[in-house]
């Protein structure tokens, strides 16, 4: 039966010929090992085979694992990568490194009033509907750069970039259409660095298209 620490390197060894086929170093790519669902054990697991960077959906499952990994969390770079709702900002501001699902200003202006002075600033990405589909959270990408002027202007959170869940099966089109915001945005002034898009079925097509952070759970954990 293959380990946590064998999926890891299969994943690794995919991103890896990835890079090289889109001519990116390796080190472009940041693998965000997404735990949602799995135990504190499996992500200590993950943690011995090298893994920094874990990503969680539901709120409180997450506080609820960095609470159990207490003895990690200097080590450990928490990610918000599910919906958020205002009631529930203030315990992300409070615990998490990164939120990649900003789609309101309301929500923003809320993280930024509720960061803790002592922490440092906290990451963001602006989570884009990228395929128009009803059912995708995500701001519009007609309304992206409104929304991204102003939270970059927010001073307890920086503006890191892009995050956005491609509908399966439509290609490298979404993807595409991502970069081409943030190059947008860049070109606009807005010092942004981060695409985060690609999961275990499509991170080799995200690589193509300048992905920055691949969020992997499945392939590293195995099926929910």
């Amino acid at each position: 039966m293959a380990t946590i620490a064998s999926n890891i390197q299969q994943v690794r060894g995919r991103i890896a010929k990835a890079c090289a086929a889109a001519q990116r170093p390796v080190q472009s790519v940041t693998l965000l090992s997404v735990s949602k669902t799995f135990s504190p054990e499996a992500v200590r697991e993950a943690f011995a085979a090298g893994e920094r960077c874990f990503g969680e959906n539901y709120v409180q499952e997450g506080i609820d694992k960095i609470a159990a990994l207490a003895d990690l969390r200097a080590q450990i770079e928490w990610h918000l990568i599910g919906p958020l709702q205002s009631n529930k900002t203030r315990i992300v501001a409070e615990h998490f490194d990164w939120v990649h699902s900003v789609e309101r200003l309301k929500i923003a202006e809320r993280l930024n009033e509720q960061r803790p002075a002592h922490l440092p600033p906290l990451q963001v990405c602006l989570q884009v509907n990228i395929s128009g589909e009803a059912s995708k959270s995500g701001v519009a990408p007609a309304e992206v750069p409104a929304l991204a002027h102003a939270v970059a202007a927010l001073p307890r959170l920086r503006l890191r970039g892009l995050m956005a869940i491609p509908e399966p099966g439509t290609g490298s089109a979404p993807h595409r259409a991502l970069r081409a915001l943030l190059t947008r945005l860049q070109g606009e002034g807005l010092a942004l660095d981060t695409l985060s898009m690609g999961m275990s079925a499509d991170l080799e097509t995200a690589i193509a298209e300048g992905a920055t952070l691949v969020r992997v759970g499945t392939a590293i954990f195995g099926d929910r």
